[in-house]
């Protein structure tokens, strides 16, 4: 690194041609990842700074034989903020998720439920940007879990929310990827309408051909992975206009009494405020994923304050452009039961075809949100890849040391890349014997998420509650803090329990969530795997933490 990056380097004693490799960042990053014990690993950008002779502290491009090769962490604020805007998606999921809302809430209910989402899941991801800079690790939750956890309790609840990170973020993956293939399905069935027939081997090969595309990128562009960000930032903000001013333009004007004062059961439930709680789950959807910044954090340069700034203002534009979507898609819903009932199965391909007359308008918008999504799928296998790869080299898994390699040309984790794929591919033929099983196993994602946040904010309120120390976070909420961490975990606890409630009251074998089942049965297997074997190998981070300075 050259003068001119502002860097100081502590330049290596050399002999004329030879090279030394120093994997880098910031000496703020240095000092994080000393005192959670851990040396860089993972992608880094890597130049030759050449030195100059009269002053070997500062490097210079000449043509000395003398040369230091310098290597820096790839991702900045700009390409951290598109990493997680575009893999949280909020406006795309607003539309992607709105049958929960259009079937539990109506068109007013689908704009209350996500405002009062956002209130809530504000404290949550302001409360992790906290935890974030205070330790700024790949592991995320389950290394916060083990440094802040009672000591009793730090191993049993590391390894927990290790498995259920693990859990969460691959059915992330495929839940990306199920959704650009079934929307794609859904493209093709408007534009042959007479000569498609849909056959649901159609949409797991799509699955896995969207996990192959999105572990190419993560592999052999993994070095230009924050440029492609942040080109993808700019695509997710102008697309948002793209989508926006035909629906503006183009739908039927309706008074607005008919949106904001509609307030609809038609799940069954019995009650309207119920009926929104049970809807809940799609504006949640679309704000899911703040910790997907977090298992990057190793290849942030100045991680604990850029990672925190950027989990806050991807909170502000998804939350906002969030916001404004789904007013607007309210608006153009039109009657609800023909969109919900459409042959293409994605209500807002049938609110486009309406409010645009034109199929091949309504193809064009599709397409737009099947690639943002596809782009999010992209971030999404970075960071699953980033939190096995993290879990694995603390021993948190079978066959660990296979999965905590890290490849030495490409300096990413392809042994968990790979695992990652296969795990996606054998959850996608479950869609051939039953689409309904599949779409649980998906939506068991938002709860297994749900559930690291919950155990990992919990730990923190208790140490703070108990007067005990904590690591000095450089983004920091001060005094208010414990209050947001409260409310952060009551929020969480009421839509955990939402998140596995059906989308009707009348549920049979085909309607019925699974999802609790499979949570269930997997902490089940997890902690009956850590009584037998994983007690014996899994310690958790805190064994290498240093004392925290205050």
């Amino acid at each position: 690194m050259g003068h001119e990056d502002g860097i100081k380097l502590n330049v290596l004693e050399s002999t004329p041609g030879e090279v030394h490799s120093r994997k880098a960042g910031t000496a703020r990053d240095r000092q994080d990842m000393e005192r959670v014990g851990r040396t860089q690993e993972l992608n880094v950008r890597g130049y030759e700074a050449l030195l100059d002779p009269a002053d070997p502290s500062r490097p210079k491009y000449t043509n000395e034989k003398q040369k230091l090769t310098c290597q820096q962490r790839n991702f900045r604020f700009l390409s951290i903020l598109g990493f997680t805007a575009v893999l949280m998606g909020t406006w795309e999921a607003v539309l992607f998720g709105s049958s929960f809302g259009l079937t539990n809430g109506g068109k007013g209910g689908m704009i209350y439920t996500y405002i009062g989402g956002l209130a809530g899941f504000s404290f949550v991801i302001l409360s992790m940007a906290e935890m974030a800079s205070m330790a700024p690790t790949s592991g995320g939750q389950y290394h916060w879990v083990s440094e802040f956890a009672p000591p009793r309790s730090q191993a049993l609840l590391s390894y927990i929310t290790g498995w259920v990170c693990v859990l969460g973020w691959h059915t992330g993956i495929a839940s990306a990827c199920y959704t650009v293939a079934n929307t794609l399905v859904g493209v093709v069935a408007i534009n042959y309408p007479h000569t498609y027939t849909y056959e649901p081997w159609h949409v797991t090969l799509l699955v896995i051909a969207m996990a192959i595309a999105a572990l190419i990128f993560n592999t052999f562009f993994a070095q230009k992975l924050p440029l492609i960000e942040g080109i993808i930032l700019i695509v997710h903000c102008f697309g948002f206009f793209g989508i926006l001013i035909p629906l503006w333009v183009l739908s039927p004007t309706v008074p607005a009494s008919e949106v904001f004062g509609s307030i609809e059961d038609r799940g069954g439930w019995g009650n309207n405020g119920l009926s929104c709680l049970v809807g809940i789950s799609g504006p949640i959807f679309a704000l899911m994923g703040p910790d997907s910044a977090v298992h990057m954090a190793e290849e942030i340069q100045d991680a604990s304050r850029v990672l925190p700034l950027g989990m806050v203002w991807t909170l502000i534009l998804n939350g906002s452009t969030g916001l404004v979507m789904v007013i607007t898609y309210a608006f153009c819903v039109g009657n609800i039961d023909e969109v919900l009932q459409s042959k293409t199965g994605l209500p807002f391909v049938q609110v486009f075809l309406n409010a645009t007359g034109s199929v091949g308008a309504t193809t064009g918008m599709t397409v737009l949100l099947m690639i943002l999504q596809f782009c999010g799928a992209i971030s999404n296998v970075a960071t699953t890849s980033r939190q096995l790869y993290s879990f694995a080299r603390d021993r948190g898994l079978p066959f660990s040391n296979f999965f905590a390699q890290v490849h030495p040309t490409f300096a990413v984790p392809i042994n968990a890349l790979c695992a990652s794929l296969v795990i996606v591919s054998l959850l996608s033929l479950i869609n051939i014997g039953s689409s309904v099983a599949f779409n649980a196993i998906m939506s068991l994602g938002l709860a297994a998420l749900l559930s690291s946040y919950i155990i990992s904010i919990t730990c923190v309120r208790i140490r703070r509650w108990r007067n005990q120390p904590l690591p000095p976070a450089r983004w920091s909420m001060g005094k208010f803090a414990p209050i947001c961490d409260t409310i952060s975990i009551l929020v969480l606890l009421v839509i955990f329990v939402f998140t596995f409630f059906p989308l009707t009251s009348t549920v049979d074998l085909t309607t019925m969530n699974w999802s609790i089942a499979i949570f269930g049965g997997v902490v089940t297997v997890c902690v009956s795997y850590y009584v037998t074997t994983g007690r014996k190998v899994y310690k958790g981070p805190v064994t290498r933490v240093k004392m925290m300075q205050q």
